[in-house]
């Protein structure tokens, strides 16, 4: 009689487990294909997918949950982990992993996904002259923008908290935090503005002139110059970001370590270096290599400001301009997969910095 009723409760927990997942499924493609199909006002069909949305997504995990409660604790306290892990890991092997994998494919065949080509388009990348000429470009945005966000949100930071006009200086300075690389390139290119021969209504043009100064296309400069150019608009963006988070971890510097090297005769550049410096270390990396992505994957500015001409293209750039403009999907995808291989060795020194500090 034991073994019966075991055996009961165990056909009894595959069919709940089998149809609660089903009964989810079908109940939201039928509200899926009623919104697809349904003739209702935009405002009002935008109201009730954002309510499906939300009550779909705590009606999926209400259920599963309760399917897991059916379940001896043993095997509860195994499996109710992944039933709320479950649907993210999903979500982000179905939109990160997959397209990337799928992109890695890819890389592997000719313009027209057509014809297996090896490591061809991998060689091509560092041997044809744009594509060179690109990785170099991107070498710079992370050298001098990330040197200069760092060192400049660091520099600030340090003297606003020793500042009477702390907040407003603060506030300034993070302002460009708040615009987003469009506007941003939108902004700086009115600044950068050049119209030969008549009268420069560019602001650093108009400023050259005034003080006597000739006006110069400062965009279409011989290299290296119009790329640095181009760095300053994201220096006067992520300063702000830098100088932020700088901040924070210099406040939390206790005031005792601070006054006892000072008592002990240490001047303010060795606590700057002996105390400060390795206090916030930590943080100090964390910055350094949230910019230096920032920086690999840069496309909006250089897009906006030159369209990557006059020898401005980035990675980014050039991976828009050879899968969507000249519809070559192998070196399209070979630069995205070197892009992500780029990023990956930054993300990882990000993560287990965050774990060294019992982030996880």
């Amino acid at each position: 009689m034991e073994m019966r009723a075991s055996g009961g409760n165990a056909l009894r927990l595959l069919l709940i487990t089998l149809l609660v997942p089903t009964l989810n499924i079908a109940v939201q493609w039928v509200i899926f294909l009623f919104f697809r199909d349904a003739d209702l006002h935009p405002i009002v069909k935008a109201i009730l997918a954002v309510a499906w949305g939300a009550l779909g997504i705590y009606f999926i995990y209400y259920s599963l949950n309760w399917v897991v409660e059916q379940y001896p604790d043993r095997w509860k306290r195994r499996i109710l982990p992944f039933v709320f892990i479950g649907p993210a890991v999903l979500l982000l092997g179905w939109l990160l992993v997959f397209p990337t994998l799928r992109t890695l494919y890819l890389s592997f065949f000719d313009a027209g996904s057509a014809n297996f080509v090896g490591l061809a388009n991998y060689a091509a990348v560092f041997t044809d002259r744009l594509l060179v000429m690109a990785l170099r470009n991107n070498l710079l945005w992370v050298f001098f923008g990330t040197l200069a966000c760092v060192g400049m949100g660091l520099l600030i930071a340090i003297l606003a908290d020793r500042s009477s006009f702390e907040k407003l200086a603060k506030g300034l300075i993070f302002m460009p935090m708040a615009i987003s690389f469009v506007a941003a390139g939108v902004i700086w290119k009115f600044i950068y503005y050049y119209q030969p021969g008549q009268e420069q209504i560019g602001l650093l043009n108009a400023i050259v002139v005034s003080l006597g100064g000739e006006p110069q296309a400062w965009l279409s400069m011989v290299q290296p110059w119009n790329n640095l150019f181009l760095i300053v608009i994201l220096i006067w963006m992520q300063t702000g970001f830098a100088m932020v988070i700088f901040s924070a971890a210099i406040k939390s510097i206790p005031d005792d370590i601070l006054e006892a090297a000072r008592v002990d005769g240490a001047g303010e550049v060795r606590i700057f270096f002996s105390i400060m410096i390795p206090y916030i270390s930590g943080t100090l990396l964390s910055v350094t290599t949230t910019i230096i992505v920032f920086t690999l994957k840069i496309f909006d500015v250089v897009m906006i400001m030159t369209g990557g001409q006059y020898e401005t293209d980035v990675v980014a750039t050039q991976f828009y301009r050879q899968l969507f403009m000249y519809q070559n999907a192998g070196y399209g995808s070979t630069l995205a997969i070197v892009l992500l291989v780029a990023v990956i060795p930054v993300i990882v020194i990000n993560l287990r910095q965050f774990r060294r500090e019992g982030g996880f």
